[in-house]
């Protein structure tokens, strides 16, 4: 005998979940200073990100001008007679004013970059948006045009003109351009490793701006007397430009940017054989629902 189907309990839960209403759009949040970047959120944010990362550079390019203009000039009350004591003084002062602006508000927004080649680094080591990438370079080389200008224009002509030169640095006598392409680009492979590092373990990220800072100030003292010690393309593109020595712009500019892909390359490379353990772990500790 056929029996009806009783009608559907609207208490009894359906097999299929129901469609959640769509939330409130809420603003992205914001990235962590020299780390990730969240992917989502319209083209608007990044474009925010960048104006930060513009303004960041900017005063970054000033005050190693004004630092320059104090420390080094011969006509400063404060200028540094040691040669060798002069690079040292310099890299403890600019790595405090790296972390001081990765960790304002401005570097916390945008994550702090203030370099290309560690833009392009944070992008191999898949934490940065491809998308924003360029946004960002164009920001951090404008920035640098106008923090140098400003320098410039602040303090005068011991600014402008040489030994400050608008702070443009240049290799030793004795280093040819290989070498200095070497130096720079191993410097940076080296501070992307350090980047993967701090990636991996997400719970020493609060130390990462000091640890940028540190090496930074590692990289002007050690190699400033030698290679120039800039390691960052946005440093010598607006000083290069602005005082006229741009004979080795092209190796300050190429050489961070192919050290980025070394150390992400070298990364990778190390990165992938615990990845893979970690996943024959997972499926190894997974249960098998298809054999219930």
């Amino acid at each position: 005998m056929r029996t009806r189907k009783p009608p559907p309990n609207p208490d009894t839960p359906s097999s299929t979940p129901p469609i959640p209403k769509p939330s409130p759009a809420s603003p992205p949040p914001r990235p962590a200073p020299t780390g990730r970047v969240p992917a989502a959120g319209p083209p608007r944010h990044t474009l925010r990100r960048a104006a930060h990362e513009f303004g960041l550079t900017a005063l970054l390019l000033f005050l190693v001008v004004t630092a320059m203009r104090w420390l080094l000039a011969p006509d400063s009350p404060m200028a540094i007679g040691n040669p060798d004591l002069a690079p040292v003084v310099l890299g403890a002062l600019v790595g405090v004013l790296l972390t001081a602006l990765i960790l304002s508000p401005s570097g916390r927004y945008s994550g702090g970059h203030l370099n290309p080649a560690i833009t392009v680094a944070l992008w191999l080591l898949r934490a940065f948006p491809g998308r924003a990438v360029l946004p960002y370079i164009a920001a951090q080389a404008a920035g640098s045009l106008a923090g140098t200008a400003l320098g410039g224009l602040v303090w005068g002509a011991a600014a402008r003109h040489a030994p400050i030169a608008y702070s443009a640095v240049a290799p030793a006598p004795t280093w040819n351009a290989a070498a200095v392409l070497a130096a720079e680009a191993g410097a940076i492979a080296v501070v992307t490793l350090m980047l993967g590092a701090f990636l991996r373990r997400p719970s020493s990220l609060p130390l990462l701006p000091y640890a940028v800072g540190l090496a930074t100030a590692l990289i002007i003292a050690s190699l400033g007397p030698r290679s120039g010690g800039s390691a960052n393309p946005a440093r010598q593109f607006g000083p290069a430009l602005l005082s006229g020595n741009t004979t080795h712009l092209w190796i300050y500019l190429l050489a961070p940017v192919i050290g980025a892909f070394i150390g992400g390359g070298i990364w990778h490379t190390l990165a992938a054989p615990a990845q893979r353990a970690r996943t024959r772990h997972t499926l190894r500790h997974t249960p098998d629902t298809d054999s219930n």
